[in-house]
């Protein structure tokens, strides 16, 4: 089994800030590595990572 078999390669993810302000993840409202001024979904590192675990070949 190749090693992106269950990856979603095609989301979309936001540009990684160049520092401070940074968005909320909206799950947690932790600080996320996103600017503020994104419009849009933003996730902290851990809930993008259990999101991905949640989606992963769950189909």
């Amino acid at each position: 089994m190749s090693e992106d078999y269950c990856t979603i390669t095609d989301a979309v993810k936001p540009p990684p800030a160049d520092g401070p302000p940074y968005a909320q993840c909206v799950l947690c409202r932790e600080q996320t590595e996103y600017p503020e001024s994104y419009k849009g979904i933003t996730l902290c590192p851990v809930c993008e990572w259990q999101e991905a675990q949640r989606t992963a070949c769950s189909g």
